[in-house]
Parts: structure tokens; C-alpha cells; sequence
């Protein structure tokens, strides 16, 4: 009874709340319960709906519990049979496998000597195809060849196939035609790389497995592109020549090349001529002071050879005057010494010895002009050479303090000047002494005629007299 009043009391606040607050928010509050029976009835509604959403959800739990356990039953069934399946492959895997055995030991006892066979095949044909992948006749022949013998190589490393008498065949005719190819010297067509990276047709001529040249100019063959390729630096001299040589030459005609016998696999000799510096490489090496070495060595030869031929034809003029000594003439020393004593002749002897001797030491510049500046550049240029020859090792010895010892590269560029100027030092020096020496024979030859002639002229004085 209690309980009741309590439920009751409660109620009557709810209902008395509701109402104020019903009144402070009629406009608000509209559709709502205003009753405490009203408010019971919607209590005992929302109850009954939410019983009959919670059947409805425990109904759909047990349709899908009962969906789920048949899927897992099915599950089970399939993974039962799955495993049965696997069973059974497992024991004819093992069966197989001794079968295989069998198999394999009959077919190694039926090959027999065959084993050894495939070996062979296989290192043949795969140091073939190492030898075509590099070889100069790539370029003419294709590396279609290079494809067939790796996988030649493939099927007999298997030694589960055996090759056919086509591939044998056609191995072996490779083989013949590589060294047949090494005895040709042909012509063919093909696409060649410049030095700027472009491709161009040309006419190439393959001497054997050895070189091959276009337009004259060596070729190198290039594996990873299968072309040939103009060598960066061709090298210099008579070499070249004989290459331009063959490459217009006619069939059947024979011609002299140069040919490196260490071939396209290593071409060490064409290398070693590519790397030698040719003759202004070597000049430019002296540098500043190698340039004025040649500089005048130039200017000293140069005079040397112009003095040379003035005395030369001065000793013709003098020749003939010496001949016709009675008609003096002006256009030489002679003539014009002659043409002083002439003139002197009726004057006492220490007079006329006097005139002579003026007129000759008045002739002597003229004949010895020159031969002093030869004199003093063959003397200079071995001195300036000694000065590049210090100049490169100071430069020697700077490159060691900065980057050491190490690599001996760096230090060859000092020591190749100090050389450089040198040899050139000694190149101008040696002809512009014997050119000085001639020069200097010739005009005392010219003078002793001279004085010899003024000689005679006294002498012949003293006689009269």
C-alpha cells in the first residue's frame, strides 16, 4: 500500500511538472502528453514496440545462426574432400617420382658416349658465340648467329632434349664461314657511327677478323650495338695512307696495309698508335717555352739559308771577277777592291797597302753580316731548352706535392715538357751550328780571295818599282 502511495505521489509531480512546463512551451511542447494517463499510455506503447523489435532482431540472429552453421557445415565437407584429393596426388607424386627415376636411369644408360657429346656442343657453341659477339664479321654476318648459339648452349646444358641435325648443321657452318671469313678481304655496305653519334651508309672493307676501314679511316666494332664505329683518333702517318690506299682499290689488286694482328678482341698495336701523340701534339707539349725555341730556331735557320745563298752567289761574282782582273767591276768585293788599286796604283807601296786594306775591312761587314745572329742562336737554344727542362720538372714536383706519387699520369705532363724543350733545344741548335759554320767558311773564303788579290796587287807594285 505503501509502494502504491509512493508510485502515485510520484506520478502526481511528474504530472504536475509536466503541466507547468506544458504551459510555459505550449507553442513548443504541441502532440505531447498532457496527462499522466496519457503518459502511461505512451510508456506502455514504446515497451511494446521495442518487444516486438528485439523478436524481430532474435528471430533474424537465428535465421542467419542457422544460415551460418550450414555454410560451415559445407565448409567442412568441401575441406574433407579437398584433403582426400591431396592424399591421393601425394601417393601418385611418389609413384611418379619412382618412375622417374627408373626413366632417368635408363635414358643416362641409353645416351651413354652422348653425355660427352653435349658437352662438347655446349663449350663450343658457347665460346662461338663469345668469339661472333665481338668478332668484326658481327657486322656483316648479323648477330642472328650470336641468338641461335646461346640458345643451342641452353638446350644442351638441359641434356634433356637432343639437338637436331639442323642445328648441328648450321653450328658447324658458322664455325667454317668465320674462318673462311678471317682469309677475305671484302666490301660491303652497312650503317656505320660517326663520331657525332649519327649513322651513315658506307662502303666498308673488312680485311679478315683483323680491321676494317671506310674512306680510309680505321673502324672498331662496337658489341653493344652491333655497328661498326669511326675510331676516335685514327692514327697518323703512313698508316692512314695505306688504309685510303685499299679502300679505293679494285678487286684483285694488291695493296699494301698495315694490319694489327691482335685484332678486334684486343687491338692493343692500333691502340698504342692512336695514343702516340703525332708531331704538333708533341711540339704543344713544350709549351711557352718549346713555342719560342721553335720561334727562333725559324728565324735563325732562316737567315742562316739567306746568308748562305748571298755568299754563295757573291763567291760566283767574285770567281768571275777573279778572272777578268783587269776590268774591274762595282757590282762585287773583288771588282770593287780591284777598281781601288787601280786607282792607286801610280801612289808609293805603304799607300797603296793602306787603300787595299781600307777597301777590304770596308767589304767585311758586308760578307759577315748575319753569321754572328746564327752564331749566337745556336748557342741560345740549348740554354732555352735547358730552361723548359727545369720549368717542366719544377711543374713535375708541384703536381707530386699537391696529389703525390700515385699515379705516375699526373706527373707526365711536367716530365714531357721538360723533354719536349729539350729535343727542341738541341734540334735548333745542332743545324744552326753546322749552318753558322758553313756561312762562316764561305765569307772567310771570300775575304782570303781579298786579301790574296790586294796581295798581288802590291807584290806586282813592288816589282815595278
Amino acid at each position: 500500500m505503501k509502494t502504491n502511495s509512493k508510485y502515485l505521489a510520484l506520478l502526481l509531480v511528474l504530472g504536475f511538472v509536466g503541466l507547468s512546463y506544458g504551459q510555459d512551451n505550449s507553442e513548443d511542447s504541441e502532440g505531447e502528453p498532457t496527462t499522466i494517463q496519457s503518459l502511461l499510455e505512451l510508456v506502455k506503447q514504446g515497451r511494446t514496440s521495442e518487444q516486438t523489435a528485439n523478436s524481430q532482431r532474435e528471430k533474424e540472429f537465428m535465421t542467419d545462426k542457422n544460415k551460418q552453421a550450414a555454410i560451415l557445415a559445407a565448409e567442412k565437407r568441401e575441406l574433407a574432400r579437398q584433403e582426400k584429393i591431396a592424399d591421393e596426388l601425394e601417393d601418385e607424386y611418389k609413384k611418379n617420382e619412382e618412375i622417374l627415376k627408373v626413366k632417368e636411369a635408363a635414358y643416362k644408360k641409353e645416351l651413354g658416349s652422348l653425355t660427352e657429346l653435349f658437352g662438347h656442343l655446349q663449350s663450343t657453341a658457347g665460346e662461338a658465340s663469345a668469339l661472333f659477339s665481338e668478332s668484326l664479321t658481327a657486322a656483316q654476318f648479323g648477330r642472328e648467329r650470336e641468338q641461335f648459339l646461346n640458345e643451342l648452349t641452353g638446350k644442351m646444358s638441359d641434356a634433356t632434349v637432343l639437338p637436331t641435325i639442323s642445328e648441328l648443321e648450321r653450328l658447324w657452318y658458322e664455325l667454317q664461314r668465320e674462318m673462311v671469313a678471317g682469309s677475305e678481304v671484302v666490301k660491303f655496305e652497312t650503317e656505320v657511327i660517326d663520331l657525332d653519334g649519327a649513322t651513315t651508309t658506307c662502303l666498308v672493307t673488312r680485311v679478315g677478323l683483323y680491321n676494317a676501314i671506310c674512306d680510309g679511316k680505321y673502324l672498331e666494332y662496337v658489341p653493344s650495338k652491333g655497328q661498326y664505329a669511326f675510331l676516335p683518333k685514327q692514327p697518323e702517318g703512313k698508316y692512314t695512307s695505306t688504309a685510303k690506299k685499299l679502300s679505293n682499290a679494285d678487286a684483285g689488286e694488291q695493296v699494301k696495309f698495315g694490319v694489327d694482328p691482335t685484332g678486334p678482341a684486343g687491338g692493343s698495336l692500333l691502340a698504342n698508335l692512336i695514343q702516340t701523340p703525332s708531331l704538333m701534339e708533341r711540339v704543344n707539349q713544350g709549351r711557352e717555352v718549346g713555342y719560342i725555341i721553335i720561334i727562333v730556331g725559324i728565324f735563325g735557320i732562316g737567315i742562316a739559308f739567306w746568308k748562305l745563298y748571298t755568299l754563295y752567289m757573291m763567291g760566283l761574282a767574285v770567281k768571275k771577277q777573279a778572272k777578268s782582273a783587269d776590268n774591274p767591276s762595282h757590282d762585287n768585293p773583288l771588282g770593287r777592291v780591284l777598281q781601288v788599286g787601280k786607282d792607286n796604283l801610280s801612289k808609293d807601296i805603304e799607300t797603296l797597302e793602306l787603300k787595299l786594306a781600307e777597301a777590304i775591312m770596308a767589304e767585311r761587314p758586308a760578307i759577315e753580316r748575319g753569321i754572328n745572329v746564327v752564331k749566337i742562336i745556336s748557342v741560345v737554344a740549348p740554354l732555352a731548352g735547358l730552361l723548359g727542362t727545369v720549368t717542366g720538372m719544377i711543374v713535375t714536383f708541384q703536381q707530386i706535392t699537391l696529389f703525390g706519387t700515385g699515379d705516375p699520369k699526373i706527373m707526365a705532363g711536367g716530365i714531357s715538357q721538360a723533354l719536349v724543350t729539350t729535343v727542341l733545344g738541341l734540334v735548333v741548335a745542332i743545324p744552326t751550328t753546322l749552318l753558322h759554320s758553313f756561312a762562316a767558311s764561305s765569307s772567310r773564303g771570300i775575304i782570303n780571295v781579298l786579301e790574296e788579290q790586294s796581295t798581288g796587287i802590291v807584290a806586282e807594285k813592288s816589282n815595278k818599282s
